[in-house]
């Protein structure tokens, strides 16, 4: 397995210095499953390329798996991760770059902080996903991506082309940044690794996560694949991201934790058909939809919009006229207008998205009024009790929508959470998680003191001792 690292700036060959790697030498580093090599296979002072090389041993690799590996006996003689940049080659770059991923160059420390032209190839990279997914994960990071599918066999068209891509990065990138996205995304696109997950592993992510993850749109996913769907560690990474960032208006999306795999089974495990289940964040997203097809609201605010999941939804669904969104923070909106495409093409005047912007909901905004139906997903759990009257009195009082649609988790459901300790809630931003009976009376109260009727719709399978994991209000004025 190869990677090739390409810089043009004006000293070209200070490249040697940030990877701590001599350009007139030819390195060997021993590794647990083989021998990675680096060498300068270009070294001019205007053009200098570094060259990872990863020799891997088919008998220590064998090694490093376990017995209950899918297809262990077969593996040891049918396998892709000699040739394919895995988590083997993650690990690898791990050791033998570890200085320049930590950004530190003695000799020039200034050029260790400044991004640089870099331009990053790897031949081979599995993509589960194939090409798009390589584009989702790197150019939210600044990069030009090219993901080039690799044919099967280039001599027979018609058998199509396999997993993986022929992936080559383009950006001026801080060149630390740069290794610590690789270690993280190359299995993450491999969506495989090669040793058993320990609680280790989210140290490892949040140090090479630190200052790009949490930003990431996709950070949810990535974390997940990362840590194999442990859905323990997966929490408490997520958790830690969002303490990094010392925001706690600006946490992560709460769906981000539900969409893992659940003791229940309906976060995308599959069933007794053999088909995927559909993830409780997308039935979330449909019956949102649905409450407000049901209630004939075409034009829908989205407050608490977060990374604009649900504006996607809806700017894509012919029956809504207008749709809008708002959040307190405004690192979730860029999330938001990337999701639109925003920040690459200009707004249409057709466009069913009118505006997405920053706004409070403890405090009263015109922009908030005017719309049919108002949407708040996955929102009040956040909110500090003390300022929920604040809330009811901006949305129900102020904003006064014909409809209004509001989800929140079932602190009941909660012990189906396999990891979840009891008395836990399911992410660490929230404030509260309210039991059946808590929700009904917070509904019946506030559509009572604004004039509203209330109908209870359980989201998820409704299981019969707990209740379904996410219950929902649908007001009408």
């Amino acid at each position: 397995m190869l990677l090739t690292i390409t810089t043009t700036m004006g000293q070209a060959t200070d490249l040697g210095f940030l990877l701590h790697k001599h350009p007139d030498r030819v390195q060997r580093f021993e590794q647990s499953f083989g021998t990675a090599h680096v060498f300068y296979p270009d070294a001019g002072e205007r053009h200098c390329t570094a060259a990872l090389l990863m020799d891997v041993d088919p008998v220590k690799l064998v090694r490093t798996r376990g017995r209950g590996t899918p297809d262990f006996s077969l593996g040891q003689y049918v396998n892709d991760r000699p040739y394919a940049a895995s988590s083997l080659l993650a690990s690898a770059m791990a050791n033998v770059f570890r200085t320049a991923m930590r950004g530190r160059c003695d000799l020039r420390p200034g050029l260790a902080e400044t991004p640089i032209p870099l331009e990053i190839v790897l031949p081979a990279l599995p993509c589960r996903g194939g090409a798009r997914q390589a584009e989702r994960f790197f150019e939210p990071l600044g990069w030009d991506v090219s993901a080039v599918p690799v044919p099967l066999d280039p001599e027979f068209g018609e058998w199509g082309d396999s997993r993986y891509v022929t992936l080559t990065l383009t950006g001026t990138v801080r060149l630390a940044d740069a290794l610590n996205q690789l270690y993280v995304l190359l299995p993450v696109l491999d969506d495989a690794k090669h040793y058993w997950m320990a609680p280790d592993e989210v140290d490892k992510l949040i140090r090479a996560g630190e200052g790009w993850l949490a930003a990431h749109p996709d950070r949810g996913a990535i974390t997940r694949r990362y840590l194999a769907n442990r859905r323990a560690l997966v929490r408490t990474a997520l958790g830690r991201l969002a303490d990094a960032e010392d925001a706690p208006e600006e946490a992560l999306d709460p769906a981000e934790v539900e969409e893992e795999p659940a003791a229940s089974g309906e976060a995308g495990e599959a069933g007794e058909t053999g088909e995927k289940a559909v993830s409780l964040a997308e039935r979330r997203l449909q019956s949102v939809v649905q409450a407000l097809r049901d209630e004939n609201a075409r034009r829908v605010i989205d407050l608490g919009c977060g990374s604009g999941k649900l504006l996607t939804r809806l700017a894509k669904d012919d029956f809504f006229s207008e749709v809008s969104g708002s959040d307190v923070s405004h690192r979730a909106l860029g999330h938001a207008w990337r999701r639109l495409r925003w920040d690459k093409e200009p707004r249409r005047e057709n466009d069913r998205v009118q505006d997405v912007f920053q706004g409070a909901l403890t405090y009263a905004d015109e922009r908030f009024r005017g719309y049919e139906a108002a949407v708040l997903m996955e929102v009040v759990e956040h909110i500090d009790p003390p300022r929920l009257g604040a809330v009811e009195r901006v949305v129900f009082g102020h904003a006064s929508p014909r409809v209004v649609v509001v989800t929140t988790p079932n602190a009941e459901h909660n012990v189906r959470y396999e990891g979840l300790a009891p008395g836990a809630m399911r992410h660490p931003d929230h404030r509260f998680e309210w039991t059946r009976a808590e929700f009904r009376a917070w509904a019946d109260r506030v559509a009572a003191a604004h004039g509203y009727r209330v109908r209870h719709v359980p989201v998820g399978d409704d299981d019969p001792e707990v209740g379904a994991p996410t219950q929902m209000g649908v007001f009408t004025r």
